[in-house]
C-alpha cells in the first residue's frame, strides 16, 4: 500500500474519531470502514488481525454502551466547545498517558469548559457529572474505542 493510501486511510480514521463528537457523522463506522479499506488493500496477517480487532472492539462497546443505565442522550449532550474541550482532553490524555489517560483527559476537558463557562468548583464538578450521565459516558466509551483501533491502526503500519 501506497504512502498516499495510508494517508487518506489515517485522514479518514481521523474524520471517524471527529464524528464520534460531532452529531451527524457515523464515526465509529468511519473509523471500521477505513480499517477494513486497508486491510483490503494491504492483505498481510497482521491487517486481518487488526481488521478483526476492530470488529470484535467496536461490538463489545456497543454491548458496554448499551449496558449504560438508560439516559436519554439528548441530540446535543453537549455545545460545540464542549466537545472540542472533550475531544482535545482524551487526545492529550492518550498521547500523555497512554491508553487509559483518554478517560480522564476526556473529563478534565468538560471539566475546565464548565469551569471556564461557569466560573466555579462546585457547579463545574456537577455540571460534569450532568454531561457524563446525560450522554458524555456513552460518547466516551465510543471515543477511547475508537482511539484503541486508531492506535492499533499506527502501530500496525509502523512496525507491520
Amino acid at each position: 500500500m501506497g504512502v498516499w493510501d495510508l494517508v487518506l486511510v489515517g485522514l479518514v480514521l481521523l474524520l471517524g474519531l471527529c464524528g464520534v463528537l460531532l452529531p451527524g457523522l457515523p464515526g465509529s463506522w468511519l473509523v471500521w470502514a477505513a480499517v477494513m479499506w486497508w486491510a483490503l488493500q494491504d492483505p498481510q496477517p497482521v491487517a486481518w488481525w487488526v481488521l478483526v480487532g476492530t470488529t470484535v472492539a467496536l461490538f463489545l462497546s456497543q454491548v458496554v454502551r448499551w449496558a449504560l443505565p438508560s439516559r436519554r442522550l439528548r441530540p446535543s449532550w453537549a455545545g460545540r466547545r464542549m466537545a472540542v474541550y472533550a475531544g482535545a482532553g482524551s487526545f492529550l490524555g492518550f498521547l500523555l498517558l497512554p491508553v487509559l489517560g483518554s478517560i480522564p483527559g476526556f473529563m478534565a476537558g468538560i471539566y475546565l469548559e464548565e469551569r471556564h463557562r461557569l466560573g466555579r468548583h462546585g457547579e463545574a464538578a456537577a455540571a460534569l457529572r450532568t454531561a457524563m450521565r446525560s450522554g458524555g459516558s456513552s460518547v466516551l466509551t465510543e471515543l477511547f474505542t475508537c482511539q484503541l483501533i486508531a492506535g492499533a491502526w499506527v502501530g500496525a503500519v509502523i512496525w507491520g
